[in-house]
C-alpha cells in the first residue's frame, strides 16, 4: 500500500448547543469519502487514533470525536454514559461530514467500536444513505453482556446503582464506579483482559476510568443488535470469538441475521482485538472490505 501524506485538523461541531470535539484527518488530493469514528464505552477518541491514521494513510479521510461529556468535548455530566445522547453525537457528527468542503460528503463509512460498533449498527440503520459500516466486538445485546457479569460484581453494582438513584433525589453527586476492572470487582466490565484496556485507554492523561453507577441502567434497555437484520447498507463485523465482554455467541445470532454482512471471526478477547498483532491483521481486512465498496 501506498501510503498517502494527510493533516490532522482540530475541528467542532455542536448536538445541541453542546460542543463535541473531533479531529479531522484529510489526506492529501482530492476530495475523499469520508469515515466517522468514535470511541467505545468510557475511552477517549486516543484509543482509536492509530484506526484513523490508518485509515487516512489509506486514502480515506477521516472524523474521529469524543462524545458529549468525555475528553476534550463540552458537557456538563462528565463521564455520563447515555445511549441516546451518543446516538444524538452520530447523527451530529455525519451531518458535519455531509457539509464539509476538506471532504466527500457524499461518500460516508462508519467505524465504531466495543459499544459504538453497537452504535454503528442503529445508526447504519438509520441511514440508508451511507456507503458502507464497519462494526468491531460490538456491544449488541444488554441481556447478553449483564449475564456475563459474575453475581459478587453484580451485586456490588447494584448496591451502588441505588445508591446512585437516591443521589439524584437528594442532589448529591453522582456515586461513580469503575468502567472496565478485574473480575469480580465493583465496575461495568468485568475481565481478565482489563489491563489492555486501561494501557490503551490510558494514552490520553485526562482519561478516567469511572462512570455514575445509573449507566448500568443503559445495559438493561440497550440491544443495538435487534436492528442488525433491518440495516441495508454493507456492514463488515469483526466478532472475537473469545468475547465475554459483548458475548459473541449473542453478535452472531444478531448479525447473521443481516442481509449485506460480512462476518468475520478472531480468535481472542474483547480487548485482544486492539493489540499490535491483530490490529495489523484487521486493519488490512478492513481496507480490503471498503475497496471493494468505495473508488478513492
Amino acid at each position: 500500500m501506498n501510503k498517502c501524506s494527510y493533516i490532522r485538523k482540530d475541528i467542532s461541531f455542536y448536538t445541541n448547543t453542546t460542543k463535541c470535539a473531533g479531529w479531522l484527518y484529510v489526506p492529501d488530493g482530492d476530495s475523499r469519502p469520508v469515515i466517522v469514528m468514535a470511541h467505545g464505552l468510557g475511552g477517549t477518541r486516543d484509543m482509536l487514533d492509530p484506526y484513523a491514521q490508518f485509515f487516512a494513510e489509506a486514502g480515506y479521510a477521516c472524523l474521529l470525536f469524543d462524545y458529549r461529556n468525555f475528553g476534550a468535548s463540552d458537557g456538563n455530566k462528565r463521564q455520563r454514559i447515555n445511549a441516546k445522547d451518543q446516538l444524538q453525537d452520530w447523527d451530529s457528527a455525519i451531518e458535519y461530514v455531509k457539509n464539509s468542503p476538506f471532504v466527500d460528503g457524499k461518500q460516508i463509512i462508519l467505524f465504531g467500536t466495543s459499544f459504538s460498533g453497537g452504535h454503528v449498527i442503529i445508526e447504519s440503520y438509520k441511514h440508508p444513505e451511507l456507503k458502507a459500516a464497519i462494526s468491531q466486538c460490538p456491544y449488541t445485546d444488554g441481556t447478553a453482556s449483564i449475564r456475563s457479569i459474575n453475581w459478587k460484581s453484580k451485586t456490588k453494582i447494584y448496591l451502588k446503582l441505588v445508591l446512585d438513584l437516591l443521589s439524584c433525589l437528594t442532589g448529591y453527586h453522582p456515586v461513580m464506579i469503575n468502567v472496565v476492572d478485574a473480575p469480580s470487582t465493583t465496575a461495568l466490565v468485568t475481565t481478565s483482559e482489563f489491563k489492555k484496556y486501561l494501557d490503551k485507554a490510558s494514552i490520553n492523561p485526562d482519561f478516567k476510568n469511572f462512570t455514575p453507577a445509573r449507566t448500568g441502567l443503559e445495559f438493561l434497555k440497550y440491544t443495538p443488535g435487534k436492528y442488525a437484520k433491518d440495516v441495508k447498507i454493507p456492514v463488515y463485523y469483526a466478532v472475537c470469538d473469545q468475547d465475554i465482554v459483548a458475548p459473541a455467541k449473542k453478535t452472531l445470532f444478531h448479525v447473521s441475521q443481516a442481509h449485506n454482512a460480512t462476518i468475520k471471526h478472531y480468535s481472542c478477547g474483547h480487548f485482544s482485538i486492539y493489540d499490535d498483532s491483530y490490529f495489523k491483521i484487521v486493519t488490512k481486512d478492513y481496507l480490503k472490505f471498503l475497496d471493494q465498496i468505495i473508488n478513492i
